[in-house]
């Protein structure tokens, strides 16, 4: 099996990505997630796997952003919008795509930590890939101001250091 991993512009790339996260999150609006009016960050990178059977199978977009962490300033690396296509799914697909996410983060020397968030459905994969709970506080930036972000999980990934306690402010949207 032949398997391509590009590390692409975020902003460019979008129409490259956008059909396989609207396929896998093209939801009824009655079966939308408590998450659905949240305003997202745009992918600075975007990890894109392909193969030369299906085409794209799998998304993760990389953020980079300094935050704070406790009143500190701290640059930090995000991965969200993760999906492989659903006819797709159980390959491993996701896990060289956020391996290859996490490779990126480690090439940035600036950053201190990965950071993401997710649905109770996901902890076990991000735990057995060796992200920890953060279980703090994060607040970020929405139309509104500023909010305690609390519709997903924080998991943050040791980088430099891991912090799991004390309070995050992404100084921005979310991812």
């Amino acid at each position: 099996m032949t398997i391509e991993i590009d590390i692409l512009n975020g902003d460019a790339s979008w129409p490259i990505a956008k059909p396989l996260l609207s396929a896998v999150w093209g939801q009824d609006a009655a079966d939308k997630p408590a998450w659905s009016h949240v305003k997202w960050a745009n992918a600075d990178l975007r990890v894109l796997l392909e193969t030369p059977e299906d085409g794209l199978v799998c998304h993760v977009g990389i953020y980079f952003r300094t935050v704070t962490w406790n009143g500190q300033k701290v640059h930090v690396g995000g991965i969200g919008g993760v999906c492989t296509r659903e006819d797709r799914r159980g390959r491993g697909y996701a896990t060289i795509a956020i391996d290859a996410a996490v490779h990126t983060m480690r090439a940035n020397e600036a950053v201190r930590f990965g950071l993401l968030f997710c649905e109770p459905h996901n902890f076990a994969f991000y735990e057995a890939r060796k992200w920890q709970p953060f279980k703090g506080d994060v607040y970020c930036e929405q139309p509104e101001g500023r909010i305690r972000f609390d519709y997903m999980a924080p998991y943050v990934f040791d980088i430099v250091r891991a912090p799991t306690l004390g309070t995050i402010d992404l100084c921005g949207l979310p991812w």
